[in-house]
């Protein structure tokens, strides 16, 4: 694996900082279209409320793409403006399983991002993305309610799993 795409490292230049945010504000702008369009594609009694904190979802990812360019800009680079691709279906159940799979990618990200912001000296940035990931999360307990599954554990970094994230079929119903 090349420097360059070892996400995992810690030590990394502020360039490479730059270019690891704008992937995740890729992310962000995916989760805000994502929420965006399922909360209003949902349809059924069983769905209104999940559509509704969806709704209120997507206003959440959209503040955290603010944050995101603001740090991208502070350190001197331009916010991306590519989402990455968002995944639509007819099936409620496979919307939600996406964005609950979104979800957990994201805070696994962040919680590289904080560890090499701290490397870097990069405090701020790395509280910014503590709170950031505080509402992940709790986006992650919203979806694996709706979906009546356990939250899915937590991701290992790629670097404490020789190179590889952790992959599970994590999606077993609780009842």
């Amino acid at each position: 694996m090349t420097k360059e795409n070892n996400t995992t490292e810690l030590n990394i230049t502020r360039e490479r900082m730059i270019q690891l945010l704008n992937e995740d504000l890729a992310g962000e702008y995916q989760a805000i279209i994502a929420y965006t369009v399922y909360s209003q594609v949902l349809k059924g009694a069983a769905y209104t409320d999940i559509a509704r904190e969806l709704e209120a979802h997507a206003g959440e990812e959209l503040a955290h793409a603010i944050k995101i360019a603001k740090q991208i800009d502070y350190l001197g680079g331009m916010p991306c403006v590519i989402p990455k691709p968002v995944a639509t279906s007819t099936d409620p159940v496979a919307m939600l399983r996406a964005d609950l799979e979104n979800e957990r990618v994201t805070v696994g990200r962040y919680r590289e991002r904080i560890r090499q912001a701290e490397a870097m000296g990069e405090f701020a940035l790395s509280e910014t993305l503590r709170a950031i990931i505080v509402q992940e999360q709790e986006h992650e307990i919203d979806l694996s309610a709706a979906l009546d599954i356990d939250v899915p554990p937590a991701r290992e970094p790629a670097h404490k799993n020789n190179g590889r994230s952790q992959v599970k079929n994590h999606y077993a119903s609780r009842r």
